[in-house]
């Protein structure tokens, strides 16, 4: 469990598409510094931060003020995803960490979870990522879980969903109340890193209306069954998509810090 919780807090780092892969997520909120981990994107849903709080602390006993919170965040990310069955992918380092963060810009970039595919392709394409990297990096939800305030329009309101999967999903998600219950994103092998995300999408049982808008009877659905069929061109797109993703905006040089804590500058 641990392994997944950590791929799902240093995924939706990046995958959140604000300011790029700067550690801006892991910073906590102050007085003067309202930030994305409460914002409601966010909010008792995104994991992992005592874990990473875990390997800065192991990194800065080797190596003081040398590796910034957004390095360990690429690092473990590419690693997280390799120990769970996933591919592997070389991560270019050197990245600073941010000096803010911003929950209007967390709420304004990420993706909900009601999204079409129309919003979510043009979402990507404004950071530069094409439908097959929206595609492909939608796979990450291969593990991980969903609260039941994510899904529950889905099973309750959408047709495009199996009706046995609906009827299962609503046992530990009620109509009314419950809104952390959670339910695995990919309900075959949720800790283990396949295409059985993809899988379930053909059977329309992706969790979230998102999930299943990428196997829908439009232009993503070539790609779905690609990756159901070559598990290979998968994790081949997967890795090429993640360097992509993380080099978005990064701060580098003399831009921002390499903090000492990753929850608090320096």
């Amino acid at each position: 469990m641990g392994r997944s919780v950590v791929v799902d807090c240093l995924i939706t780092e990046i995958y959140r598409l604000t300011k790029g892969c700067d550690a801006s997520v892991l910073l906590d909120d102050t007085p003067s510094i309202a930030g994305e981990k409460n914002a409601p994107p966010n909010r008792n849903s995104l994991r992992g931060f005592v874990l990473v709080d875990s390997i800065k602390l192991q990194v800065e006993l080797q190596c003081r003020a040398t590796v910034s919170c957004a390095d360990i965040l690429a690092i473990a990310a590419r690693d997280g995803v390799n120990l769970l069955g996933g591919p592997s992918w070389v991560v270019a380092l050197g990245r600073r960490d941010a000096l803010t963060a911003s929950s209007s810009a967390a709420m304004s970039n990420l993706p909900p979870p009601t999204a079409g595919l129309s919003t979510l392709a043009s979402t990507f394409a404004s950071k530069g990522l094409s439908m097959r990297d929206m595609t492909v990096l939608s796979g990450a939800h291969t593990v991980g879980n969903a609260r039941c305030s994510s899904f529950r329009g889905h099973i309750y309101n959408d047709t495009n969903i199996d009706a046995g999967f609906a009827n299962r999903r609503r046992l530990g998600c009620q109509r009314v109340g419950g809104d952390d219950s959670l339910a695995p994103l990919d309900a075959t092998t949720s800790t283990r890193f396949d295409n059985g995300y993809f899988q379930n999408l053909i059977g329309r049982r992706g969790l979230l209306h998102s999930d299943q808008e990428m196997f829908n009877d439009g232009p993503a659905d070539w790609l779905v069954r690609l990756y159901v069929n070559d598990p290979v061109a998968f994790a081949t797109d997967f890795a090429a998509a993640m360097v992509k993703m993380g080099n978005i905006t990064q701060l580098t040089g003399d831009m921002g810090e390499i903090r000492l804590n990753c929850r608090r500058i320096n």
